[in-house]
């Protein structure tokens, strides 16, 4: 009898153990699914950003950036300046008319 209990609480062990292991490699699988998912997302996309930029210099368009950025502030200087101009006619007309 003592056998059989042994041998029966070693096989409720070994179960066990076969049960956690089959889980964790279940859980595995599907870490791995995930983690090809996201790679594929990633090598789809980094695709699509090589096609858009395809013939394209990365520097040339980097001062171009720079360029349009220093021709806005130019721009908004000389906006600023006619704001000014604007608002100080209004008070000479303002000045006129009283």
């Amino acid at each position: 009898m003592n056998d059989t209990t042994t041998m029966s609480t070693d096989l409720d062990l070994l179960a066990e153990r076969v049960e956690k292991a089959a889980a964790l490699i279940q859980h595995m699988r599907d870490d791995r699914q995930r983690v090809e998912r996201e790679r594929d997302e990633l090598a789809r996309r980094l695709a699509d950003s090589e096609q858009k930029l395809q013939g394209q210099d990365v520097a040339s368009l980097l001062a171009e950036v720079q360029t349009l950025r220093k021709e806005q502030r130019e721009w908004q200087g000389e906006r600023r300046e006619v704001a000014s101009r604007i608002e100080a006619l209004v008070k000479k007309l303002e000045r006129l008319e009283a």
